[in-house]
This record gives structure tokens, sequence and C-alpha cells, in this order.
């Protein structure tokens, strides 16, 4: 009784397996996860102060759908400061998550018969979305580094291409697109007319590399660009769950005319909450991105130090993904044992479109690292492990 749409969608493997490891903790068991992506670090003080005060002021209503004025201020002005990008207000969006922004933002531009670039490893919910959309997912490879070139994604063009995902830095393997590279690209959309949904959540993520967003190049690039972020990230805000755009001003109001009859608006007191990180101190940012560039370090070189596993350097966001092949393992396999026999929760690669790699996520404190790869190092050596 189910319809077509829903039957064909695959359920998210990183939200699975953090279901089942957070399980499992409650259970009383001594789980180390490096599985769902987020930070560890509490929301700073003034953001949940802010939080506060819009519940004693009363600031519980229904706000515009894509947002509160200030909010999308604050959005604008960002956009300008960080990014050297000029949207105005009636150019930005505000929607439940940086993922609903993405699903609106597919919504808006893909057709049945429409095809839609993604480069592989992709994140889990990309491939979905296109998929929902009723358009074709064209999987395009990407280096030894995982870095996306022009050169392949020009091999991937056709009169059908509609679309081009480009996420840098990558959720799941950490690269980042060079900027030579996203001039080039950025040249291959305009020529080609097709869209670029830039996914910039991980921009601050960035370790001795400057981010550039591929919208700010020009304002032919920039008409055809839909820049996506969320404060989920980068101010320790994943439960609050508020993503925003930049766009076309045509896109943004087609973007929330979808959303008016989903969600309508993102929660009146996560946006005054978004409005303090947007516009308060920004300390907390670089606190953590410097404990995470700790954290890139020790994980890359512990991950190479075990046998059958070899790890490309991450470049941004917060994640690992080293190639198991020579464990003998296939991922799904080896995430699976892995959470059950030695209690550490990762992500199969699968679900990114490698089998060869699973994903770790070094959102974690130095100890529950170190804990982590002592257990899975222990574990390969098993002579049960081996196939």
């Amino acid at each position: 009784m189910l319809s077509a749409k829903i039957r064909n969608i695959a359920p998210s493997a990183t939200l699975a397996i953090d279901a089942k490891a957070k399980q499992l903790k409650n259970e009383g068991k001594d789980v180390v996860i490096f599985g769902a992506g987020e930070p560890d670090f509490n929301t700073p003080e003034n953001i949940k102060n802010a939080a506060k005060k819009a519940i004693d002021n009363n600031i519980t209503r229904y706000t515009p759908v894509g947002g509160i004025p200030d909010l999308k201020k604050a959005i604008s002005a960002k956009f300008s400061k960080f990014n050297k990008l000029n949207y105005s207000t009636s150019e930005v969006t505000a929607g439940a998550g940086g993922k609903q922004v993405l699903f609106n933002a597919m919504m808006a531009v893909l057709d049945k018969g429409n095809e839609a670039i993604l480069p592989v490893p992709y994140w889990v919910s990309f491939e979905e979305m296109i998929k929902f959309a009723g358009a074709k997912t064209v999987l395009c490879g990407t280096d030894e580094k995982f870095r996306l070139t022009a050169e392949k994604i020009e091999e991937k063009i056709t009169n059908k291409t509609k679309l081009l995902v480009l996420n840098s830095p990558s959720n799941p393997s950490g690269a980042i697109v060079e900027p030579p590279e996203i001039r080039k690209i950025a040249k291959l959309a305009v020529e080609n007319n097709f869209y670029v949904i830039s996914d910039e959540v991980y921009e601050y993520f960035t370790y001795g590399k400057e981010h550039l967003s591929i919208a700010s190049l020009n304002d032919e690039i920039k008409k055809l660009t839909i820049t996506c972020n969320a404060v989920s990230k980068t101010y320790a805000m994943t439960g609050w769950r508020i993503g925003y755009c930049g766009a076309d001003s045509e896109l943004i109001k087609a973007m929330e005319n979808l959303q008016g009859h989903s969600t309508s608006n993102p929660s009146s007191i996560a946006q005054m909450a978004a409005l303090e990180a947007l516009t308060g101190p920004q300390d907390s940012v670089k606190l953590m991105v410097n404990a995470f560039d700790e954290r890139r370090k020790l994980m890359h070189k512990r991950l190479n130090e075990i046998d059958g596993i070899s790890c490309v350097e991450p470049e941004g966001a917060f994640y690992a993904f080293p190639n198991i092949e020579e464990t003998g393992i296939d991922s799904m396999a080896f995430a699976s044992r892995l959470l059950d026999e030695a209690l550490v929760a990762v992500v199969p690669g699968i679900a990114f479109g490698s089998d060869r790699h699973i994903r770790l996520s070094y959102a974690a404190s130095i100890k529950e690292i170190e804990r982590g790869l002592d257990r899975i190092e222990k574990w390969l050596k098993q002579a049960t492990v081996k196939i």
C-alpha cells in the first residue's frame, strides 16, 4: 500500500548505525561511537541563552516560512563576510536543518528525465534525494585522494544534465576541491547550463586550506548555484535543526513554496538561537576546529598503523574514510561485526558509494579515539575476523 516513491527510498545507514550504537550504550554496553557526524561539543552558552530568552519573550509562534527577517539579514551578512557572496534577503532562506534545505533545492530544480552528477564517495542522502525528485543519478569518480576534478565531471555531462552536487569539504572523505578545479567546474556549469548545489556545511573545518565558494567567482555561476549550509556543525547545533541557503530569488521562492506545504517555518526558538550563532562571538568555532585538527592527525596516524587498513589524510570536515579491502571483509560486514564483537560503531562505506571503505567520525575525544582504534586493531588481529 506504500507509494512507489517511498518504497524506492533506502534508510539512512549513518542514522541506523548511530541508533543501534546508542541503544547498546543505553543497555549499559561500553560502545565507542565513530558513527554519526556531529560535534561532541556542547552548544555555546550565548546561543543557549538566546533560545531561553526567546521562550521567556514568547517568541513561540509561526514565523515567515523561510525565516524571520533578522535571521535572513544575518545569513546575508554571513555570506558577504565569510563567503564573499552578495545575497539579498530575498535570495536567502532557512529550513529545518541543512538536510531540508538540500531536499527543497533538489525538488525545486530536478524533473523526471533530468540527470544529476554525483561524485563518489557521496553523503548518503544525496542519492536518495535525487531519486525522490525523479531524476537519474550519474555517479562520477574522484582521484586517489577523493578530490573531484573538472575532467571527470566533463566525461559525465550529457544534454540531460541538470545538476551537479558539489560537497567541499566532503562528507565522508574530508577531501577539498582545489580552487583551480572549482574555477574549471564553474566554467563547465555555465557553458552547459546546469545547476550546482554547493553543500558547504563543513566550510570552517579546513586544516591549512582556504575555503572557496563556487558562487563567489562571477555572476553567471552565482545564478546557477544554490549555496547550502547550516548552523549544525559550525556551532555544535545539530539538534536545533536550522539550515540555510543562498540562491537566485526565483529559486528561493520555489523552495519556500514547497516548504510552506511541508513543514512551514523552522522552529522560532531555534531561529533566535541561530541568529545569535551567526552574529555573536565566534571564539567557540576556532576552539572546535583546533581540537578537530589534533584529532584528525591522531586518527590518520593510528589508522595507517593498523594492518589491513590504509587511510588518505582528510583535508577538511571531521571524518576519515579508510580503505579496508586488505582485510577481506566488505564494508557492511565489517561495520556490523565490529559493532557486535568489539563495540565500536563505524559507518559502512557502501552507504557512500564505496564498499572498500568505512567512515569514522573524529568528533570524539582523544581518549575515545585511542580506545576505539585500540579495539579495532585488536579485533583485526583475531584469526576469526579474517575470511
